[in-house]
């Protein structure tokens, strides 16, 4: 049993690989539904009342995926995922926030303490495993060797991304908005495609938050340097790409 808790589960369910899971909520009936589905699905779940108990629980046993309510007394959800990324610092872990709340700020919010993807309730449970289906291909691909689009680098497995050799630091979201430019460089991706893949939830097209993200983005990785890489093609999305591949 030992030996079973201190790795990685490895069964695979239609080509995932399935690893710990921590369900964090104030709601025992909420958690045995959650932790029940996971644990059908090959996961080795444990569970947490709150936001302090999950930190000490992910300090013992580091997860790979954690699914928290935002509404808790106590460290609630948006804290607890904070200090679970502060403590990470990104090097493990998915992180999916389960709420009420659906006002766009509010999902803003969110991601910007870290979490991955945001679940609204009430939620079909088949949605959930394509969320996660997401979320653990997303991590085996960041396997891959560091990407580079002219004099910027991301580095998948550290996840450090710098140009000209300047440390660039960038919010959750903003990491995984840049690694989907940068794995399709010189490509044009529509918001549609950018809200499937980065955010991993039925985009809504009148949602200006990718617009948001993407003018972070630009401040961060084009501000100070003579060729901008970040572009924007009106009505039609956005690239990476530079002055050579935009002719």
């Amino acid at each position: 049993m030992r030996a079973s808790m201190e790795q990685s589960v490895r069964t695979e369910a239609d080509g995932v690989v399935i690893r710990r899971a921590l369900v964090v909520d104030d709601s025992r009936l909420q958690r045995r539904i959650l932790t029940a589905s996971l644990q059908r699905w090959g996961f080795e779940v444990q569970e947490a009342a709150s936001g302090d108990d999950a930190l000490r629980l992910c300090r013992e046993t580091p997860p790979d995926l954690v699914m928290s309510d935002w509404m808790m007394p106590g460290l609630n959800g948006l804290e607890f995922c904070r200090e679970f990324r502060q403590m990470a610092r990104d090097s493990y872990g998915y992180f999916i926030l389960l709420t009420s709340k659906s006002d766009k700020e509010e999902v803003a919010l969110g991601l910007d303490a870290g979490a991955d993807d945001y679940l609204a309730k009430p939620f079909a449970f088949e949605e959930l495993l394509a969320r996660v289906r997401a979320l653990l291909r997303r991590k085996s691909e960041s396997k891959s060797p560091i990407l580079k689009v002219a004099d910027l680098e991301l580095d998948p497995i550290s996840r450090r991304v710098s140009r000209q050799g300047k440390s660039i630091r960038l919010t959750t979201k903003e990491y995984a908005l840049l690694e989907y430019l940068m794995r399709n460089p010189g490509k044009v991706l529509s918001r549609t495609l950018i809200g499937e893949h980065v955010w991993d939830m039925n985009f809504d097209p009148e949602s200006n938050v990718i617009d948001v993200y993407i003018s972070h983005l630009r401040s961060k990785v084009d501000k100070g340097f003579d060729v901008p890489l970040m572009h924007t093609l009106r009505g039609q999305g956005y690239l990476l790409a530079d002055d050579s591949q935009q002719a």
